[in-house]
């Protein structure tokens, strides 16, 4: 007997007046939820593209037996209106998951919840996970973000010469940048580079976010107490990647009782979208499984005579 695949569905719940929306893709018995936020200027249909369902993070998770739950965060979606209203960072946290909460309601969580976060997402990501009153919260992953900027951004930024390379770049407005966001354009599928389906525009707040974010970062992450896994691409160019910007990332979650960090082959910013999406996300649904394989044996994350935090890069 064939089981059908759990359809994605739009969602929408109203948290103090806002309403929020999301795509949810929910199975009966899930091992766990794991809640997507995504980055800047899209949607969570960055976690479903609407052309490319075989590189869907909703439908690979379920076919494993994951519920799915990819929230247009504050100031996106139906909430873009109320985007003037959520400056402060916590508040943001509050609404995040007054909002998972209440589109979670009727359904099973499983073991609990996984946060996973791209690019600036990560800013309301790692408050999340760094918010000491959940304690259903298994663990992070963290992808498309850093400490320390590119070089070829800082270039970027400091003189303001965006340097955009062919007639789409300039097209698009965004120059250099642009360049760094979807470069290697051969890891992505034609009609995906450029997020078309995808984009939205952002709430002022990200301008105070993108500006400050690698200085609150260290202090952010440092307050996380939940297992973390972090992943650039191979061709990262908007943060300091390759082993020197994964060890870096890797030191400030001085709290997480596992930190594991990892480089995507053929891989850029946009991982998931990419043509390497699915390896992608079978790697952070692995690590997702570790953490409830852990909290259903109700033991510590590394046990015996080992050091009580553990480090490593995945290979």
């Amino acid at each position: 007997m064939t089981r059908h695949a759990p359809e994605v569905t739009r969602v929408v719940t109203d948290v103090d007046g806002i309403p929020f929306s999301a795509l949810l893709c929910a199975v009966p018995k899930p091992r766990a939820v794991l809640v997507a936020l995504h980055g800047g200027a899209v949607t969570s249909r960055y976690f479903d593209h609407p052309a490319h369902p075989e590189l869907s993070l909703l439908r690979t998770a379920a076919a494993l037996g994951v519920t799915v739950l990819a929230l247009d965060r504050p100031g996106y979606g139906d909430s873009a209106p109320y985007g003037d209203t959520m400056g402060d960072p916590e508040r943001r946290v509050d609404l995040g998951y007054a909002a998972v909460d209440r589109l979670l309601a009727q359904l099973s969580r499983g073991a609990g919840l996984f946060l996973m976060a791209h690019s600036i997402g990560c800013d309301l990501g790692v408050r999340m996970a760094a918010d000491a009153r959940r304690t259903d919260l298994l663990g992070v992953e963290l992808a498309g973000t850093g400490h320390h900027r590119h070089p070829r951004l800082t270039t970027i930024l400091t003189t303001g010469r965006p340097g955009a390379r062919g007639p789409r770049t300039r097209a698009e407005g965004g120059g250099g940048i642009y360049d760094l966001l979807w470069e290697p354009e051969r890891l992505y599928p034609a009609d995906v580079v450029g997020a078309a389906g995808l984009l939205s525009p952002g709430p002022r707040y990200e301008n105070h976010v993108a500006v400050h974010w690698p200085r609150e970062f260290p202090h952010l992450a440092a307050r996380v107490a939940v297992p973390v896994h972090f992943t650039l691409g191979a061709y990262e160019k908007v943060w300091r990647a390759g082993p020197e910007g994964l060890a870096d990332i890797a030191s400030l979650f001085t709290a997480a009782p596992r930190v594991e960090v990892a480089e995507q082959a053929e891989a850029g910013h946009n991982l998931s979208i990419g043509l390497t999406a699915t390896a992608y996300h079978l790697k952070v649904l692995s690590f997702m499984e570790e953490c409830v394989t852990a909290r259903d044996n109700a033991r510590p994350w590394v046990g015996g005579d080992t050091p009580a935090r553990e480090t490593r890069r995945a290979g």
